[in-house]
């Protein structure tokens, strides 16, 4: 799992968020600098994954619906991006040539796939509030 622009995005909107407002997502993107565009898109992955509530009408806007203790970065790396492995070879679907000719994943794969095991194992231990707060958990 790699952190890109997109989870950067995410953990920016949730660190606003946090503070317990509803908030648009016009206001969002403006607290905290992001593209309109791109505030919007990340905005429906994160309700789809549950973290916050999209409130629509007039006095409509984001809150959260997550406690962030109980989700993790790995989670939100999960709502947010596709394919966040550490190289493609890591994704179930990647076609290999080096396997379908030999029968067996090469050693570059091995290894790297150890770096992406002990990679999720410290997403999944860091919680979305020690991300955005620190130590204070």
């Amino acid at each position: 799992m790699l952190i890109t622009r997109e989870t950067d995005y995410a953990l920016r909107i949730l660190r606003s968020l946090a503070q317990g407002s509803c908030l648009t997502v016009g206001e969002l993107a403006e607290k905290e600098m992001l593209p309109l565009k791109f505030t919007y898109k990340i905005i429906k992955k994160l309700e789809k994954a549950g973290i916050i509530r999209i409130i629509r009408g007039v006095n409509g806007g984001c809150q959260l619906e997550a406690d962030l203790h109980e989700v993790s970065l790995y989670d939100l790396v999960g709502a947010v991006e596709t394919n966040a492995r550490l190289a493609a070879c890591m994704n179930a679907d990647y076609q290999c040539e080096w396997r379908d000719k030999n029968g067996t994943p090469c050693n570059v794969h091995a290894q790297l796939a150890r770096v992406q095991q002990a990679i999720d194992r410290e997403f999944r231990s860091r919680s979305l509030y020690w991300i955005l707060f620190g130590e204070k958990e």
